[in-house]
Parts: structure tokens; sequence; C-alpha cells
């Protein structure tokens, strides 16, 4: 059976994580991503990360799997209709440049779809296409901070800290590849294509939105807890005597096993702990009699013990334990793939699994460049002479891979 999205064409012009992300999801099932690079050094992200061999770097190798390259300047006139040709031939346009930058090269959505009714345009930016802010640069960083996720994230008193990972930038591609699905659906029914507007800020207040909730109902405004959790108790980490426990409790049920499973029945009957509501009320006193008791024993034990009875409890792994995580390794949830470049490199593999239609990590990023003359002559039918005669304008860049 084909890949679901198999008979969709992407034009990604988006850069560093974003898009990309976005983009690579749509690819992993099967969408046909063209990768659209400025020459010179392409996409800012071919510089980040760690370096490996021919120049590439892994950020970049494990962001862009699935997907074509090819390099055109947008700037240059033969560039601009060049991808307009190929908006003509395609479904989906994927940018994050700056607000009404693409505006001022005459390669809005309004243009694009003078060329085809039916292209989705989807366009991802700090802040969204209107607004007192449209217009600011914004990083993961500076989203994180405006959204009021690093106020709540972070140890106590800290004023808070940047989620580990870029959240903003991972939550506002998987809001595009959803986003965009959607307009496919309509697509479907209409033949007609539509604009998409997907802001990094709101995707974080969606992700906030409980808490934003409980902000507005109660009037407190929530401040950095650890590993800790306002809404359950116990729902945080614990030092144990080798490592540390992820505990959590998260229904009256399991309090009442739980209790006497770390013997201590008392707990359950004890009228400051008796539902979530109270042990909230009393945090201090509960987080620091449990605390003493998991301190009792190591780690292995603990996890013995509760795992067994249905007790949610985990440790807290670095990346270097996760890779070697026997869940990991026997879902397979890290491939191999073979790159020009690089040679062999893993990544990881698609999260969400289709019984019949599964996505999966086909082909190695793409090299600056590497398939600019393949696209040209399977999308707009263009000749190796027209191909070459392109190229010595500069439109098409120098590209750093075989096609």
């Amino acid at each position: 059976m084909n890949l679901p999205l198999e008979d969709v064409k992407v034009l990604d012009l988006s850069h560093a994580l974003a898009g990309p992300f976005g983009s690579t999801m749509l690819a992993d099932y099967g969408a046909q991503v063209i990768k659209i690079e400025p020459p010179g050094p392409g996409d800012i992200a071919r510089a980040w990360g760690s370096p490996m061999p021919g120049g590439e770097t892994a950020y970049f190798v494990s962001l862009h799997r699935n997907k074509k390259g090819m390099v055109l300047d947008l700037k240059h006139a033969q560039g601009k209709e060049l991808f307009l040709r190929m908006v003509e031939r395609c479904d989906v346009v994927l940018e994050n440049y700056r607000v009404g930058a693409l505006a001022r090269l005459g390669l809005d959505y309004e243009t694009a779809r003078r060329r085809n009714p039916g292209i989705i345009y989807c366009s991802i930016s700090g802040f969204g296409q209107d607004g007192p802010y449209r217009e600011r640069a914004a990083l993961d960083l500076i989203v994180q901070a405006e959204s009021g996720m690093i106020g709540v994230t972070g140890e106590p008193g800290s004023g808070g800290t940047r989620a580990g990972v870029s959240i903003a930038d991972l939550a506002a591609g998987m809001n595009a590849a959803f986003a965009i699905l959607l307009a496919l659906r309509v697509k479907e029914r209409t033949g007609l294509g539509q604009s998409i507007d997907v802001s990094m800020l709101e995707g974080q207040l969606a992700l906030l939105g409980t808490m934003i909730g409980d902000h507005l109902a109660s009037g407190e405004i929530p401040a950095p807890m650890g590993t800790a959790y306002k809404a359950l108790l116990p729902y945080q980490t614990f030092r144990t005597q080798t490592r540390d426990l992820a505990l959590a409790v998260g229904s009256e049920k399991l309090w009442k096993i739980f209790c006497p499973l770390i013997g201590c029945p008392e707990l359950a009957t004890d009228a400051r702990y008796l539902s979530n509501r109270e042990r909230n009320a009393n945090r201090a006193s509960l987080v620091a009699k449990l605390q003493e008791v998991f301190l009792t024993r190591s780690y292995e034990a603990w996890e013995t013990l509760l795992v067994t009875n249905g007790i949610p409890i985990g440790t807290v792994n670095s990346l270097a334990e996760v890779v070697r995580h026997p869940q990991v390794k026997a879902r397979n949830a890290l491939v191999e793939i073979d790159h020009p470049r690089v040679g062999k490199v893993s990544v990881v593999g698609v999260p969400a699994r289709l019984s019949m239609t599964p996505g999966s990590v086909r082909t190695p990023s793409p090299t600056l460049g590497q398939h600019t003359d393949e696209v040209l002559r399977d999308l707009l039918g263009l000749g190796q002479a027209e191909i070459n005669a392109l190229r010595a304008t500069g439109v098409l860049g120098v590209a750093t891979g075989a096609c």
C-alpha cells in the first residue's frame, strides 16, 4: 500500500528548525518534499551542531531525512519564475521567513495562488502574520520567554529556565504539519488551497493552556516548581540511595495502593493527605516525608516493588542511557541510514506507527543542492542544456553533492 502522502508535493522554503521539523513529518509519510536553499551556505542550520565528515553537521543530518535538496536564488528574476512554475505543479509551500519578506520578493500567497488556486501556503513566524509583534525576529528562546514557558520552567526561585529542547520551534512545526493535512483534506473536497498562519507564540500558549486556565480561575501566577506539578501530588522526582526516581501517582485509587507499599499506610488516612486537594495544600510536609522514605532504599529496589504493583515510576536517564534503553532498542526507535558524505549514521525514527501505511526513514538528508538538476528535470521537464544555462547565471548556485 502506498504511503499516506505519496501524491503530495511540498516546496519547503523553511530553515532553522520549526519549518523543517514540520516538513520532515510530512516527508516521513511519503510527501515529496523539495527543500529549497539559497546559494552560498544554504540553510543556516547547516552550521549548527557537532561537525561530521564531509562538512555536514549532526543537527542538519538528523533533521532533514526523506527530502530532495535544491539551490535556487529567489532574489533572481529567473529564480522567482522557476519557483512559481514549481508552485503550479505542487500542493504546498512551507516557509518561515520574516513576515513580509516573501511579499517583498513577489512570492507571497496572493502571487502563488494566482498561479495555482489549489496551493496551500503555510507561513510559520514567531508571533503571527499580524499584530504589533508581527515583524519581530523570534528564535525559539525569545518565544519561550515571551510566551511564559520559561516563567514556569526550572527550579523554584530560579526565575525560570529555557526548556532543554527548542519546544517553541518543535510545537510550531507540528502545528504546521497538522494544519497542512487539514488544508489538504479541504482541497480534496473543494479543489481550493488556502493560506495558513502558524504562530510560535500561540503554539506555546496551547501547550500552557491548562496552566493559563488555572491562572484565570484562581488569579495565582504559576512559578517554576522543578519536576513537581501543581495539579497532582505526588508527581515529581525523589532521590534514592542510587539514583533519582520519577513518581506519578495520578489518582486516589493509586494513592491508596501506594501508601502501604512504601510502608506508610497511615498517609492514606491522614486528614492532611486524603485527596489531591489536601495533598497540594500540605505539599511541603508530604514531600519531605516521601523524600525521607525513598532514601531508605536503592532505585532498583523501589522499581521492583512499585512497577510490580502498577505505580508509574521511572528514572532520570542521560541521553547516553536513552540510546541504549531496552525499550528504545526493542522498538527500533533509532534507525541507521547511509549518508553520501557522513557514512552510516543513526537518527530517531518515525514516532507515530500506522499499521497499514507506516512512515519510515528512507533517504538521508540532502547535501546542499544535491537534487537541483533532478527536480528541474522531473518537475518542470527542463533539459540538461537549459539547466546548465541557468546554472551559468548563478540562479542555481553550485551543488555540493551528486544528483
